[in-house]
């Protein structure tokens, strides 16, 4: 790949993702660094870069409020007078996607830093990570059987029913491109091995992380956490951490949503996850190191995630993702994808495989 640059990430977001035109009106909803989850310097790459290509630009400080998210009407009335919406800020994850004003571009970034948006995450054609993941959906949608297995072995097995309709999503475009769409869990069964549990970025509470010192094994049942296995010291935080949380927001405790794996190799997080797991959850989930299941609660992305490291999926007898690595030329589209686009060929050539993931002191 030629020079990787944060300035050539913030113009792949215009101009392959947003398909920016002079003269679009840019709408930048942030939150600021002081939240600890975007940096302050990323308003200014994508301004610039805006500016450059012709494009008017307003900023609006949008903050962080993880108990009742919303637009308030003076927000709103912003929002109306822009072609394109581009969330630096988690109100756009958080928010329902029918408070959204019809007819607009809305992008969220999951490139929440100037480094991230210099790095091959942020400088990867977005074409590239759109047709991959629409061969993903495509396999998926036609598997008989998708196996799931990794090294702490899991092991979990199901027909994916697919649901590909366009509804509530089209409005919202994401950038970087880094995930295939979720695959329904109800058809799945089987052993989820994990050492860690953390919230999906839906919702904010104390006690949003609990590691375990081994690891506990969620059994899934039909899209359904029959019980946790392990030590019983863990069992017992597993299981009082989902009667927390699911009293907390009245919710369906034992619902297994759906999952999915990262299909970005550019998607690198360098720092220590748990100095900030909630930036680790909504930043890191795009790299194919990771897949994680949806969980607690009747709908996505739920309120716990289970998180399984160095995946292998296997559709069909094919494997598509090999102990974390991800095998796009496999795809039916992958080598012409591949062909096509030298920056994305590159990354699964030299994939990031640093995922934050620290040895403990």
């Amino acid at each position: 790949m030629s020079q990787m640059t944060p300035e050539r990430g913030a113009r792949n977001l215009l101009e392959n993702c947003a398909k920016a035109a002079s003269g679009d009106r840019l709408l930048i909803a942030f939150e600021p660094a002081e939240h600890g989850y975007f940096d302050s310097e990323s308003v200014g790459v994508v301004s610039n870069a805006a500016r450059s290509l012709g494009l008017e630009v307003d900023v609006v400080d949008v903050g962080f409020n993880p108990d009742n998210p919303h637009l308030p009407p003076e927000l709103l009335a912003r929002f109306e007078a822009a072609d394109i919406i581009l969330f630096l800020a988690r109100l756009g994850d958080q928010l329902r996607f029918s408070e959204m004003p019809a007819g607009k571009k809305i992008i969220v970034s999951f490139a929440v830093t100037r480094e991230l948006f210099g790095s091959g995450f942020g400088n990867s054609h977005h074409d590239a990570f759109m047709a991959i993941k629409s061969s993903v959906n495509s396999v998926m949608d036609t598997a008989d059987e998708v196996l799931i297995t990794c090294p702490l072995g899991t092991n979990v097995r199901g027909r994916p029913e697919m649901n590909l309709e366009p509804e509530g999503d089209t409005s919202i475009l994401r950038f970087p491109m880094s995930v295939f769409t979720p695959v329904p869990a109800h058809t799945f069964s089987g052993r989820v091995a994990m050492q860690f549990l953390t919230g999906t970025g839906s919702r904010y509470y104390d006690g949003y992380t609990i590691e375990f010192d081994e690891p506990v094994f969620a059994i899934l049942e039909d899209g359904r956490l029959s019980k946790f296995e392990g030590t019983a010291r863990n069992i017992e935080r597993a299981e009082a951490h989902y009667d927390r949380v699911a009293n907390m927001f009245e919710i369906d405790r034992n619902f297994v949503h759906s999952w999915h794996a990262g299909i970005h190799p550019g998607c690198g997080y360098p720092w220590d996850m748990r100095d900030n797991y909630e930036r680790w959850g909504g930043a890191a989930f795009g790299n194919p190191r990771i897949l994680h299941f949806h969980t607690c609660g009747a709908y996505a992305p739920g309120e716990v995630s289970w998180n399984v490291i160095d995946p292998t999926i296997v559709v069909d007898g094919t494997t598509y993702w090999e102990s974390g690595a991800f095998h796009a030329e496999r795809l039916p589209v992958g080598p012409a994808v591949l062909s096509k686009y030298a920056c994305a060929a590159s990354l699964f050539e030299r994939p990031d495989l640093d995922i934050g993931i620290r040895a403990t002191g």
